[in-house]
């Protein structure tokens, strides 16, 4: 069996969106050898990256990665097409952009070459991976695997997502935690409820501080907005592990005294609405489903519905059942209780 059909098979199992990612990872180090990585999950709209499982050279220059990798426009994972895997090498050659900080700090690190895919399909963009090399760079045999690994793992990782909107949440989420941070991704200050939101969204060892790599990342796009690198909002809605949808989202303060500029990163439950257009793309909703959906989410009874959206009632029947088996529900309740993560 060749690699690609042991991670079609790693697919096919019931794990979590991270426990899939590390066995596909584990995989992945046999055939292509890497020195470090990083496998970010994305909100499909935003492509703003959350929850990942990464392992660079220097942890404590997190913050650092993350601010040159979405400044960067080198294989940017929002430019990069689906299916292919570009590498460093072959997109600068032997001469990288001396004014790229990105390319500057892979130097810096003795990495020769990072081979990134894009995790994209007709619903969104799932997520990216970037996996270092220091001994050579990634020969096209190499390449052409790292392509086809896309196919495999975006139904997987969707199921694993469709997964966590079955399961009630555990913790009681009290209000928006806020972080602030200045334009370097230094932590400045943050509210008392912000330590257990990030240890929920990236657990820590016990004694361990919690890694705000959901803040960087927002950040960081808010600071490649501003430089004109990308356009899409500073936002991202992310998986509590066992708990429940956060939303994570930056904008800038502006000083009322010479301090320096300010990013407020905030934390808090994605609202209803917000959670059940997710749900309908991890469901794989058809847009007219997705309209059924909202529907339903509204409280519409089956003739109005019908009405409002200018179909039949049977029609709408037949877009409900193919709805339930989309999402593995069987009653309007429970489709409502699993969208907005509110019982009725």
């Amino acid at each position: 069996m060749g690699v690609l059909e042991r991670i079609e098979s790693i697919g096919q199992r019931d794990a979590d969106e991270r426990e899939l990612r590390v066995a596909v990872l584990a995989e992945l180090q046999s055939a292509v050898p890497f020195d470090a990585f990083a496998w970010l999950l994305t909100d499909p709209v935003t492509c703003v990256g959350s929850s990942p499982v990464a392992e660079v050279p220097d942890m404590s220059d997190l913050p650092r990665v993350i601010r040159a990798k979405y400044l960067s426009t080198v294989n940017r994972w929002t430019n990069l097409a689906p299916g292919v895997a570009a590498t460093l090498v072959g997109s600068t050659g032997a001469d990288r952009p001396g004014g790229d900080t990105w390319c500057s700090m892979l130097s810096g690190y003795g990495i020769c070459d990072v081979a990134s895919v894009v995790l994209r399909d007709a619903a969104g963009c799932w997520g990216f991976i970037d996996l270092w090399r220091r001994s050579g760079p990634f020969d096209p045999d190499e390449s052409h695997l790292l392509g086809a690994l896309a196919g495999l793992v975006i139904p997987a990782l969707r199921r694993a997502q469709l997964h966590t909107f079955e399961m009630a949440s555990t913790l009681d989420f009290d209000g928006p935690a806020v972080l602030l941070l200045d334009d370097d991704l230094t932590v400045v200050g943050f509210t008392e409820r912000s330590e257990r939101y990030l240890r929920a969204l990236l657990p820590a060892d016990d004694g361990r501080a919690a890694i705000p790599a959901a803040a960087f990342n927002v950040a960081a796009q808010l600071l490649a907005v501003e430089a004109g690198v990308d356009d899409r909002p500073a936002q991202a809605r992310v998986h509590v592990p066992g708990r429940s949808w956060m939303t994570t989202s930056a904008a800038r303060i502006t000083p009322t005294v010479a301090s320096g500029p300010t990013i407020a990163v905030s934390i808090e439950p994605t609202p209803p609405a917000e959670r059940a257009s997710m749900y309908a793309l991890v469901a794989g909703l058809t847009g007219r489903e997705t309209d059924v959906l909202d529907t339903v989410v509204a409280g519409q009874h089956t003739r109005r519905a019908a009405q409002i959206l200018a179909i039949s009632e049977h029609t709408l029947q037949d877009h409900l059942k193919s709805i339930f088996a989309k999402t593995r529900t069987d009653s309007r309740r429970l489709l409502i209780a699993r969208a907005t993560g509110v019982t009725q």
